[in-house]
């Protein structure tokens, strides 16, 4: 099968199908004009392939899955490595969760702003200018701004 057929009976693109030969995911032989042609199984595969992907899993670590999946035997070593894969995930999420945390902290803030957290609520916002001697004055009642 030539490989917009593969593409189109596993619903990937043919750079996807590119992408997984040059990681060593799938193996497609080559005419001699240097077409690519893929067994009936590969779609098969590439459906495989993309549950793994799905599943969260780097193409390295498919790499090292699939043999174990060709011989049909698991090994502890398998199940280390998705053991691991679950906790980089399961990182990821808690480090995603607390960013999402901090977000909603700051949409609050945002909403309800306050002193503590807006400089522009802070009195005074800025410092009187003293039209006499050009500068800021120390004190806005002495430059008499302040009235009242």
């Amino acid at each position: 099968m030539r490989i917009g057929d593969i593409a189109r009976q596993a619903g990937v693109s043919t750079r996807a199908l590119r992408y997984y030969e040059e990681r060593g995911l799938l193996a497609p032989d080559r005419t001699p004009s240097g077409q690519r042609t893929y067994p009936a199984s590969a779609v098969e595969r590439v459906r495989l392939i993309q549950q793994l992907l799905t599943a969260g899993l780097p193409s390295r670590t498919i790499l090292k899955l699939l043999p174990g999946i060709d011989a049909g035997q698991g090994s502890p070593e398998t199940f280390e490595l998705m053991a691991a894969e679950r906790d980089r995930i399961s990182a990821t999420m808690a480090d995603l969760a607390a960013t999402r945390d901090a977000l909603d902290r700051m949409i609050e803030i945002a909403h309800h702003p306050t002193p503590e957290h807006c400089p522009a609520l802070r009195e005074p916002p800025w410092t009187p200018y003293d039209a006499a001697g050009g500068a800021p004055a120390a004190d806005p009642a002495a430059a008499g701004q302040v009235t009242g």
